[in-house]
């Protein structure tokens, strides 16, 4: 009994000691007042006396922020963002075609031969169904031509997810993919504000003209889509620095659409021409060497267009007594 009473008291005495060391450590070395954690400024405070008793700490906490409690279960710190213009958003695994391990060194032959296998049947479970195949070849489609177009990513991911919501509303059958596709980037191209021409769009598409523009319709029609005439203005910065023209002719071919559309030319007339023939206008108001050939083959519009419209500018600016 007195060996267990002395062992007793031996391991209460080891824990009192250990708990006034943690206390210790807990309390402010100046006053012994409590301290506390600042994790915005990475630092332990005396709550009495304000001594910054650490500092420059390690913020173990996500580096992104939440503002309700589904933001933050919605967020992770793993993998990379998921992305609209992949078929399977990105969350897949990719098999890199170098036959090459972490240390540049080439496979062996059967190792080669093993990744070959991994590869097909990869790639396999990537697209398992049918609607994943066409999602594939239609996002490859979509990005194949905003790149050829010049367009930036947020208008592909915009398109993307165009096609999504065409394919989950059954609006393919009876049209292909690559119609689809082409009116989707159309779309997207307008509603951001940097829309590119028919033409243009045709030009880069594996399908007509004609059938851009009744897809482009009917896929607007059904998912009802908010898109804005196209502005004459948003062509006025590319077909200005496909000529290499200064600030000041651009600024000149903006003054001239904007007197057009106070006079109402606008309407009715393609926006394309109309943009066309401010930028001519402009290059020769402001003395600068172009010819209509030059503004033709850039803005892929005929010379006969660029003329006429040509005209009516002029004419609505004299009208206004600014000319």
């Amino acid at each position: 009994m007195t060996e267990q009473n002395t062992r007793t008291r031996t391991r209460s005495r080891a824990v009192e000691q250990e708990q006034e060391t943690e206390d210790e450590g807990l309390a402010c070395p100046e006053c012994s007042g409590q301290l506390i954690n600042d994790e915005e400024h990475g630092e332990t405070v005396c709550n009495d006396c304000g001594l910054v008793v650490e500092e420059d700490s390690v913020d173990r906490g996500p580096e992104w922020r939440a503002f309700d409690a589904q933001e933050k279960n919605q967020k992770s710190r793993v993998g990379a963002p998921t992305t609209n213009t992949m078929h399977d958003k990105g969350l897949s695994t990719n098999i890199d075609w170098r036959d090459k391990d972490a240390y540049g060194n080439s496979l062996g032959s059967r190792q080669r031969e093993k990744m070959q296998r991994l590869r097909k049947w990869n790639e396999r479970f990537r697209t398992r169904d049918s609607k994943e195949r066409n999602l594939k070849q239609a996002l490859g489609e979509i990005d194949r031509m905003a790149s050829a177009l010049g367009l930036p990513s947020n208008v592909r991911e915009t398109a993307s997810v165009i096609y999504r919501r065409a394919l989950n509303e059954d609006l393919l059958p009876g049209r292909s993919i690559e119609g689809v596709s082409t009116a989707c980037v159309y779309a997207a191209a307008r509603q951001a504000g940097v829309p590119r021409s028919l033409d243009e769009i045709a030009e880069v598409s594996r399908v007509e003209k004609n059938e851009v523009a009744r897809t482009y319709r009917y896929v607007v029609r059904e998912l009802g889509l908010e898109v804005q005439p196209a502005d004459p203005e948003s062509y006025v910065p590319r077909f200005a620095s496909g000529l290499g023209l200064s600030d000041e002719s651009e600024h000149r071919a903006r003054k001239l659409l904007q007197n057009a559309k106070e006079k109402g030319v606008h309407s009715g007339k393609s926006p394309v021409g109309l943009a066309a023939a401010a930028v001519y206008a402009a290059a020769l108001l402001t003395n600068e060497k172009t010819t209509q050939a030059a503004v033709s083959e850039v803005a892929d519009i005929s010379e006969v267009t660029i003329r006429n419209r040509y005209h009516e500018l002029l004419e609505a600016e004299e009208s206004l007594g600014l000319a």
